[in-house]
């Protein structure tokens, strides 16, 4: 069974979907090992307690900058022999030397379909509004392999999902969420604990069970 660390910044909607994932057995060769806030009052802390998983908090503003707090991440990852890292909406900025630590095992949710709607600045509702702002008729979600580009990393899996006429950003996060995010990240966690990922050439293929 290999470990998994999930990092988070904030509610912890889509790690409560891993717990739930978990418990149904549908997370193949795979563990929740430790779950990791940035925040102390991270809801998602709560949700890891409850399903039984160790929670931590390493909070950003008490290291003095962006690699020693992804140093210390990395320690805390690999004093559990956590094998996967998933990123269900941690917020915080980790240095190169994080993404060099696990190379082609950090895994993250994006609520767009990449490589549009990505990169600096796309985060959270910031996304679903530019959507709107584009009148994109088609938006989604994408689960990818992190690399040292922000959301620049090998896809995973991708689901589309519809616009709607009159859609807020808070209606169409809450669409792209149950829709697409909260099925595809289980999926891409299982897929790799089953050993069925690999990636060439910046492309990732994914091998029939």
């Amino acid at each position: 069974m290999l470990n998994i660390g999930v990092l988070v910044s904030g509610g912890g909607t889509n790690l409560q979907k891993l717990i739930d994932a978990e418990r149904a057995g549908e997370i193949k060769n795979g563990v929740l090992r430790v779950v990791i806030a940035s925040k102390a009052d991270a809801f998602a802390l709560e949700r890891a307690k409850k399903a039984g998983i160790e929670a931590i908090v390493l909070s950003r503003k008490d290291y003095p900058d962006v690699d020693s707090y992804s140093e210390a991440l990395i320690a805390a990852l690999r004093e559990r022999n956590v094998e996967l890292v998933v990123l269900a909406g941690f917020l915080t900025i980790t240095g190169e030397n994080f993404v060099r630590a696990f190379p082609n095992r950090i895994l993250n949710v994006h609520p767009a379909l990449l490589p549009a709607f990505g990169g600096k600045g796309y985060y959270g509702l910031h996304v679903h509004e530019a959507v709107l702002q584009r009148g994109a008729k088609v938006t989604g979600a994408t689960v990818h392999f992190v690399n040292e580009v922000c959301d620049g990393g090998p896809i995973i899996l991708q689901k589309a999902v519809e616009v709607r006429e009159g859609d807020t950003p808070e209606v169409l996060q809450k669409r792209v969420m149950e829709e697409a995010e909260w099925l595809l990240l289980p999926r891409a966690v299982s897929l790799f604990c089953e050993g069925r990922l690999t990636v060439e050439n910046g492309i990732v293929h994914i091998q029939e069970a």
